[in-house]
C-alpha cells in the first residue's frame, strides 16, 4: 500500500512523557535490527527547507532512525509510552550520544521494540567498537545526572489537542541548557517538523534551567499544553445505562439519579449517589470525591470540556447507551433498553463481604494497642481488629508500627463498634431498622428511603446514651486530653477495605473533652451517618447488608485552623505499570477541602518524584487562595517530609496490599500541617491522618 505523505496524526492516546526510572537489568540483544539510515552525524544544517520524504520502507520495523522524515516514519517509530498524564500524544524516545566528542550521533529509538532507553542503548551502543553501556542502576545514575554522561537521553511528543511537537527530557533529569539546546537543535535539523517543534519542560526543576536556553529554542508550558485537551479519562470502564443531563446545583437539591443512569454534569459535584457513569464538563483531579467513588464502584468516569453542550451527547439525551472510557479516548453509542438489560444482568456488580461486628472488645483502645495481635502478620492483626474497631481506625492503628520520626499522627484512641450495637439496641432501633427495610414503598421509592434514613438520623440524634460509657468515655478524653478539642471521625466495618473503600459515605464531628454534651452530639452524630441516604445506595449497590454495618468511632486531636490540608497517593496515577515510582499530591492551603471544594477554589495539584535525583516536582495545577507572597502551599522542606512519610507508609503495607506481581498499588492517604499541640504557636508540622488501600484507575 501506497504511503500518503499528506494526513494527519490523530491516534489519541494518553501519556506522560517523563522517562522511566526502573531498578531491574535487562540482557543485551546480540543481533539488533539495522538502523534504517544510520545516525545523524554532526551536521546541524537546517534540512526543515529541504523536501522531506518518508525514509523507513513500509512494514519496516527498525531498531532506530537518524532522521524522520514525514509523519508515518514517527508513526512507525512511537508507542502508547508506560506512562499517562496529558491525553491525546504520541512518543517516540531520543537518544543523543558522544555529545561532547567530535561526533554527535542522534538516534530516533524505536519505542515499541525498546520502552526504556536503557533497552536501546544496551541492545546497540554498546561493545563493537563503542563505550560498554552498564546495568540499569548505574545508567540511571549517570545518564540522568552525571556531567560526564555518555548520553542526552530525551522524547519527542505529538500532542494532538493543541498540535504541538514537543522535545522533552524526564522531570528529574539534570541536564544543563547546553544539552538540552544541543539535543532541541539536532532533532529540529534532522525531522521534518523542525520548524515546529518546541522545548517542553516536564517539572520545576527544567523549567529553572529553560531560562537559560537561548531564544532559539521554543518553549511550551504544561499550562498551554493542557488549555487545548478536550478529553480527561479518570477512571477506565465500560457500562450501559440512560443518558441524562443534570446540573450540579440540581444534584445539591435533591434531585435523584438512578444507579443505571450515565450522568452529564455541567460542574463536579460534591457528592453524587450511585450512576452507572459519569461525565463532568469541568475535569476533575484523580483524587476528587466522584472519582474516589466510581473507582469504589467501578463505574467510567471521565472529564470532557463543554460536554453539558456537546451536539453528540444531546442526540443521545434520554436513550440507552453504551460509554467506553479508556485511556486513549471514549466513545458513546446507542443500545437498545433490552441491550441494557442484559449488560447489566451480566454485570452487576460483585457482592462485597463484611467482617462480623466484634461485640467482645468493649474498651476503649490507644491508637498503639489496636493491632496488639503480636502472634498475627500485621495483614492478619488488621483483618482481626476490622470487626472490633472499622477499616479507618484499623488502618489508622498501623502508624504506631512505623518508625515515629518518618510517621507522624496525632495521639488517639477508638470507640469500639458495641457501643454503637448498644446505642441502636437500647434506643430500639435495630428493631425500627428491621421494618423500615421490609417497606415496599421504601424499597421501590427513592423519595421515601430517604425522607425516612433522614428521620431515623433526627431520632438518634436525640436518643439517649448508656450512662456507663458516658462516664468512661468523659474520664478518658478529660484525664488524656484536657484543653485539646478532639475530632471524632467515622470507622465502619464496610469502609477503607482493599475493593471497597467507601470514600465519603459517612461524616466527622468535633467536640470539645470538658463539655459531655458537645462530645455526646459528636459521637451521636458520627453513629448517625450510617443511615446517609448516600451510603445506603452505596451499599445496596454493592449488596452489603444494613444491619450488618457497626460504626467505630476513631478519635483524636481536631485541626480547626490547619495551615495545610491535602490527599495523596503512594503511588503514580499517571504510571500504571509502576515503572516511574512518585506520589501524587492534592493539597490547599487552610482548611478548604480538597476532596470536596468550591467550584472556583483550585489547589495544588502536583506529582512528586520522591525517588528520583533531585526529587523533581511536576505541577498540574496551582492554589488560587494563597495569601500574598505565597507560591506554594507547602515549602520544598514539608513536601520533603511528606515525601518520608508516604514511602515508609507505601512499604509497610506492601506486604498486605502490593503483594501481587504486576498488580498496581498504592495507598489513599490524608494529611494535615498545623502547630503542635505542645506549641500553639511554633512551626506547622505534619500530622498523617488517614492510610487506605488506593482501588486505582479501572480495567478495560
Amino acid at each position: 500500500m501506497s504511503r500518503n505523505h499528506n494526513h494527519k496524526i490523530i491516534p489519541s492516546l494518553m501519556i506522560f512523557t517523563g522517562m522511566i526510572f526502573v531498578s531491574m537489568h535487562l540482557f543485551c540483544i546480540d543481533d539488533p535490527v539495522e538502523n534504517i539510515t544510520g545516525p545523524s552525524d554532526t551536521d546541524t544544517t537546517d534540512t526543515n527547507n529541504i523536501g522531506w520524504s518518508c525514509i523507513i520502507p513500509d512494514g519496516a520495523e527498525p531498531d532506530s532512525s537518524g532522521k524522520i522524515g514525514c509523519e508515518e516514519d514517527f508513526l512507525a517509530l512511537a508507542s502508547t509510552p508506560l506512562n499517562s498524564s496529558i491525553p491525546g500524544a504520541i512518543s517516540v524516545k531520543t537518544v543523543i550520544d558522544d555529545w561532547d566528542n567530535d561526533k554527535i550521533q542522534l538516534y530516533f529509538q524505536n519505542s515499541k521494540k525498546y520502552k526504556i532507553h536503557h533497552e536501546f542503548t544496551y541492545a546497540n551502543l554498546s561493545g563493537k567498537g563503542k563505550l560498554l553501556v552498564p546495568n540499569l542502576d548505574e545508567f540511571n545514575r549517570t545518564e540522568y545526572s552525571s556531567i560526564e554522561r555518555r548520553f542526552i537521553l530525551g522524547a519527542v511528543t505529538y500532542y494532538e489537542g493543541p498540535k504541538v511537537w514537543a522535545y522533552e527530557i524526564a522531570p528529574y533529569d539534570n541536564a544543563s541548557a547546553e544539552m538540552i539546546n544541543l539535543a532541541y537543535q539536532k532533532i529540529k535539523s534532522n525531522a521534518f517538523f523542525g520548524d515546529s517543534l518546541y522545548f517542553h519542560p516536564t517539572s520545576q526543576l527544567i523549567e529553572n534551567v529553560a531560562k537559560g536556553l537561548p531564544d532559539s529554542v521554543k518553549i511550551i508550558t504544561t499550562d498551554e499544553l493542557y488549555k487545548d485537551i478536550d478529553y480527561q479519562p479518570l477512571n477506565y470502564g465500560t457500562s450501559m445505562g440512560r443518558l441524562v443531563f443534570v446540573t450540579a446545583k440540581e444534584l445539591e437539591k435533591g434531585k435523584y439519579v438512578g444507579f443505571r443512569d450515565i450522568v452529564v454534569l455541567d460542574a463536579v459535584p460534591n457528592d453524587i449517589s450511585v450512576t452507572s457513569g459519569i461525565i463532568t464538563e469541568m475535569f476533575q483531579t484523580p483524587l476528587s470525591h466522584i472519582n474516589v467513588l466510581s473507582q469504589n464502584r467501578g463505574t467510567p468516569n471521565m472529564g470532557l470540556r463543554n460536554a453539558y453542550s456537546n451536539s453528540t451527547l444531546l442526540a443521545l439525551k434520554g436513550k440507552w447507551v453504551k460509554l467506553v472510557v479508556g485511556p486513549k479516548d471514549y466513545s458513546v453509542t446507542e443500545v437498545t433498553v433490552e441491550e441494557a438489560d442484559q449488560w447489566w444482568e451480566d454485570n452487576s456488580p460483585a457482592q462485597v463481604q463484611i467482617a462480623n461486628m466484634n461485640l467482645d472488645v468493649r474498651e476503649l483502645t490507644d491508637l498503639k494497642d489496636i493491632l496488639r495481635y503480636p502472634e498475627l502478620s500485621y495483614a492478619e492483626a488488621i483483618d482481626s481488629a476490622i470487626p472490633a474497631f472499622g477499616g479507618k481506625a484499623s488502618h489508622f492503628g498501623a502508624f504506631p508500627h512505623m518508625d515515629s520520626t518518618k510517621v507522624p499522627y496525632p495521639k488517639g484512641f477508638a470507640i469500639p463498634v458495641y457501643y454503637y450495637y448498644q446505642f441502636m439496641q437500647q434506643n430500639g432501633f435495630l428493631e425500627r431498622v428491621e421494618k423500615m427495610l421490609a417497606d415496599t414503598g421504601f424499597q421501590n421509592n427513592p423519595e421515601i428511603r430517604d425522607d425516612s434514613l433522614a428521620l431515623l438520623r433526627k431520632l438518634i440524634q436525640r436518643a439517649p446514651v448508656d450512662t456507663a460509657f458516658t462516664r468512661m468515655l468523659m474520664t478518658k478524653l478529660q484525664r488524656e486530653y484536657s484543653g485539646i478539642r478532639m475530632r471524632f471521625r467515622s470507622s465502619t466495618n464496610a469502609e477503607d477495605l482493599d475493593g471497597f473503600t467507601g470514600a465519603g459515605l459517612y461524616t466527622s464531628k468535633s467536640g470539645d473533652p470538658h463539655d459531655t454534651k458537645s462530645v455526646l452530639d459528636a459521637v451521636r452524630e458520627v453513629w448517625a451517618s450510617v443511615w446517609f441516604f448516600r451510603a445506603f445506595e452505596e451499599r445496596s449497590y454493592r449488596k452489603i447488608g444494613h444491619i450488618t454495618v457497626g460504626m467505630a468511632v476513631l478519635v483524636h486531636q481536631s485541626f480547626p485552623d490547619e495551615e495545610a490540608t491535602g490527599v495523596a497517593i503512594t503511588a503514580n496515577p499517571y504510571d500504571l505499570s509502576q515503572m516511574e515510582p512518585a506520589f501524587y499530591i492534592n493539597v490547599q492551603y487552610g482548611g478548604e477541602s480538597v476532596v470536596l471544594p468550591n467550584a472556583d477554589v483550585t489547589s495544588d495539584v502536583f506529582v512528586y518524584h520522591f525517588y528520583s535525583p533531585g526529587q523533581p516536582i511536576v505541577y498540574h495545577g496551582h492554589s488560587n487562595i494563597l495569601p500574598e507572597g505565597k507560591s506554594s502551599v507547602l515549602t520544598n522542606l514539608q513536601i520533603y517530609q511528606l515525601g518520608v512519610a508516604l514511602a515508609e507508609i507505601h512499604k509497610f503495607f506492601q506486604p498486605i496490599y502490593g503483594s501481587v506481581p504486576g498488580q498496581w498499588y498504592a495507598m489513599d492517604t490524608e494529611f494535615k500541617f498545623d502547630q503542635p499541640v505542645d506549641d500553639p504557636n511554633g512551626e506547622p508540622v505534619l500530622f498523617m491522618k488517614q492510610a487506605r488501600p488506593y482501588p486505582g484507575m479501572g480495567k478495560q
